[in-house]
């Protein structure tokens, strides 16, 4: 089975081809580009290094939420015209849990961090079972720092924190979780779309496919310009 993985929900864009156990290729960049400007590029570079017809891949995993309105957006546009173009079946596979398999066989409890501004992150809690299965502690979700920090606390167990979040809330989490805790090191402490084809591939043997008309990505809140009309209508 030969699956296609996008994320570019948060800070990182990244894209993967994966074949049953093997990870065929990945490209993955942290940088300053807009999305739009290096999604298919990325993609038609992975595509030229593997010398591989599209039409090969069984199925399109795609991040498909919570994280950047504007970078799920494009992730979502991508993944859906590939799948009515090549007639394949989309993956949604929920942002946050994605973002933990980077840790798989970790032994801690897990929390990835995604800045959500004003204080706020997309984050969950989870760990893996004996089997290596993930397992969601608490389920992804836009909450204030502090409310995830206390749940946190309130499971007295290790963590394992990862995300683009983590430098933002660095100081917090130094200061306010009161059981021991390590942040991922680089190279799996972003969003990696290998990751993301891992979970997509359960989701794919599950038949928890979805096609690509139907697919919508899940945002977990308004969107600040939505926000801001909804606060104006209040006031009038």
């Amino acid at each position: 089975m030969k699956i296609l993985a996008i994320d570019s929900s948060g800070l990182v864009a990244s894209v993967a081809i994966t074949e049953d156990d093997v990870l065929l290729g990945e490209y993955t960049i942290d940088y300053k580009k807009t999305h739009s400007q290096t999604l298919l590029p990325m993609l038609d570079e992975l595509k030229r290094m593997l010398e591989m017809d599209m039409d090969s891949i069984d199925a399109i995993a795609v991040a498909a939420g919570p994280g950047s309105f504007t970078g799920l957006r494009i992730g979502s546009a991508t993944a859906k015209g590939l799948g009515l173009a090549l007639h394949k079946p989309l993956i949604a596979v929920p942002t946050v849990d994605g973002l933990a398999m980077n840790l798989w066989g970790c032994r801690t409890d897990i929390c990835p961090l995604m800045d959500a501004r004003r204080n706020q992150t997309y984050t969950g809690i989870y760990r893996f079972d004996e089997d290596c299965r993930l397992f969601v502690v608490e389920p992804q979700c836009a909450v204030d720092i502090m409310d995830i920090i206390a749940k946190i606390n309130a499971n007295n167990q290790e963590v394992t924190f990862l995300g683009d979040g983590v430098p933002v809330f660095r100081e917090t989490i130094e200061r306010e979780v009161k059981v021991p805790f390590v942040f991922a090191p680089a190279g799996i402490n972003r969003q990696r779309a290998s990751a993301l084809a891992l979970l997509g591939a359960q989701y794919y043997a599950e038949g928890r496919t979805v096609s690509a008309e139907d697919f919508r990505p899940d945002y977990l809140r308004l969107s600040q310009a939505e926000r801001e009309r909804l606060e104006k209508e209040k006031t009038c």
